[in-house]
């Protein structure tokens, strides 16, 4: 099932709300708006609020899953992850009601996927899964900081 989440909202999801918004893209300027609108709701929204909220009632799934690490002394601090998780998550789903959030939240979550991408990669000793969630962060992040850096011009 997390495979299958995390395919789903980094990858699947925000591109296929792109293609149903194709017909009516005119240029560069458009694609960027519409790629930004819907990377931040499913990459950054959709997929760090599930992982917020995960976080904060299964910690021990993000630590014992993810990082292998078998402690429960640990849960509080992957619950706050969890906190802070679900809140850039959730300005991310109210960015598609709010469409002027859309370009912060593409900066800050773009920003936190791919430090938290980065933090993935220097650990040499990856579990598949977070294999996996290194994968998706830096895409995510490549793709929400490109639109943020082509939007200021």
């Amino acid at each position: 099932m997390y495979y299958a989440i995390v395919a789903l909202t980094m990858v699947v999801a925000p591109l296929l709300s792109i293609a149903a918004e194709y017909p009516g893209i005119t240029g560069l300027g458009s694609l960027i708006v519409i790629a930004t609108k819907w990377f931040a709701f499913w990459a950054v929204g959709v997929r760090l609020l599930l992982a917020g909220v995960t976080q904060i009632l299964r910690p021990g799934f993000t630590l014992k899953g993810i990082f292998g690490v078998d402690e429960t002394r640990a849960h509080v601090v992957v619950q706050e992850l969890g906190f802070a998780n679900a809140s850039i998550g959730l300005a991310g789903i109210l960015s598609i009601l709010f469409s002027i959030w859309a370009l912060p939240v593409a900066f800050i979550g773009g920003l936190f996927l791919g430090l938290a991408g980065v933090n993935h990669l220097m650990r040499p000793h990856r579990t598949m899964r977070e294999t996996v969630a290194m994968v998706t962060d830096l895409w995510a992040a490549a793709i929400l900081l490109a639109v943020f850096l082509f939007s200021l011009f």
